[in-house]
């Protein structure tokens, strides 16, 4: 082998050290990790880009209500009764007029996204759909309040907000901001599993949290695939742990405090009064019974929520809690006495 073979193979052995050493201190910042541990190959996650479909969905249900109210809807008398209904909101939503039609079907789908408990019903996308709502009629009132203004002044008094509410314009800047929160959001989220331990890590905007489980406080390993996560090849890992990590209490029913007015018993109460008030009280106890119960939270932040690579993280999760489960460790022990004793 030439010299010139022998120096390229030394040059090329010390850039993949290099590179190899600049991303394990990268990785050592980002994820903190203590002395002499390191993320294990192929170890670290993040949410698949399709993991949060249901808020581009949202995005662009936003951009088609817009888009139906700037366009409008010209319905026959031979029209189908949705159709005409619509129509008749619409007609309700002019540039003179407060646009009742238009917050009464995003105010509906406002409302169903959040009673629908789903992937999209949060805090933060309830009051993003409100601000939305109301934004037309904010702007009207700017409108109606520089017409009271110049009736008492003398010249023409100006909108405070110099522009109305263009349907199409709005509902495309609405829907790409919508989009663009939910793009940054995704990745906000960052998994890995290390020779240690399991980190779950979220940074988004002035947010940040870091969670650090050790393999041997984990109790099981569950995955779950939902029907879209079938078809997309995608699936969320949840660690359980002996603390509650992973599940949250679910309360069933409705308490409304107390006993129902009016069924208290009385010293002038008939045997029959007593009866019915009982009978009324055990009725009003049932109906306003509640249940607790505890079920798993595949939340982001507590878990490998909908990755791609869930098959291998599953098994490696499962090889490093066996390796470092106290039953393993009385193994080894076992192994190295009968060694020593041999």
């Amino acid at each position: 082998m030439s010299e010139e073979n022998q120096e390229t193979e030394v040059k090329e052995t010390l850039t993949e050290e290099s590179v190899q050493a600049s991303q394990t201190e990268s990785l050592k910042k980002k994820y903190r990790l203590i002395t002499g541990e390191s993320v294990l190959p192929n170890g670290e996650a993040k949410p698949s880009t399709l993991a949060f479909i249901g808020m581009y969905i949202l995005g662009l249900i936003v951009f088609g209500v817009h888009f139906l109210f700037g366009n409008g809807v010209n319905a026959s008398d031979d029209a189908s009764m949705p159709l005409r209904i619509v129509s008749s909101l619409i007609a309700l939503t002019g540039s003179e007029s407060v646009p009742i039609g238009f917050v009464l079907v995003m105010g509906f789908i406002t409302w169903a996204n959040r009673m629908m408990n789903v992937s999209t019903s949060g805090r933060w996308v309830t009051i993003a759909l409100l601000v939305i709502t109301f934004m037309p009629v904010l702007i009207q009132i700017d409108d109606m309040l520089g017409y009271i203004l110049s009736l008492f002044s003398d010249g023409d008094v100006g909108d405070f907000i110099p522009f109305g509410y263009d349907y199409i314009i709005f509902g495309a800047i609405f829907t790409l901001l919508f989009w663009g929160a939910t793009w940054k959001y995704q990745r906000s989220f960052s998994y890995a599993v290390t020779t240690n331990a399991v980190i779950f890590q979220h940074s988004f905007l002035l947010s940040r949290s870091h969670r650090r489980i050790l393999f041997d406080r984990i109790s099981e390993v569950m995955v779950e695939r939902t029907p879209m996560g079938t078809m997309l090849g995608y699936a969320t890992v949840t660690i359980m742990t002996d603390s509650g990590v992973g599940l949250v209490d679910e309360t069933v029913g409705v308490n409304a405090g107390g006993n129902m007015p009016g069924t208290s018993d009385k010293s002038e109460d008939s045997t029959a009064t007593k009866v019915r008030k009982g009978f009324l009280r055990s009725f009003f106890a049932f109906l306003s019974y509640q249940r607790t119960s505890r079920r798993v939270d595949p939340d982001p932040k507590h878990c490998f929520y909908k990755i791609r690579k869930w098959e291998s993280t599953k098994l490696m999760l499962n090889e490093m809690h066996k390796k470092h489960s106290s039953s393993n460790l009385l193994e080894d022990l076992k192994e190295a006495i009968s060694s020593d004793e041999k």
